[in-house]
């Protein structure tokens, strides 16, 4: 992923919580090739950190949530 730049779009996250969704998600990236694994690992990790129960949903289609806090 160093060919690209995340860009947050909206969010209900502090700075900080951002950075590490940001930071994560490229492990994700790194790690994994299919959807479902890239979510289950963001998920574990902020679980880990943040406390459960985190929701992740990785995939090109628009969905809509009520997630708060949320990072789109």
């Amino acid at each position: 992923m160093a060919d690209r730049k995340a860009v947050v779009k909206n969010a209900d996250m502090s700075e900080d919580m951002q950075q590490d969704a940001i930071d994560i998600a490229t492990q994700a990236l790194e790690k994994f090739n299919i959807e479902k694994d890239i979510a289950a690992f963001i998920k574990k990790e902020f679980d880990k950190k943040y406390n459960p129960t985190w929701h992740c949903i990785v995939g090109k289609s628009p969905v809509a949530f009520d997630f708060q806090p949320f990072l789109f």
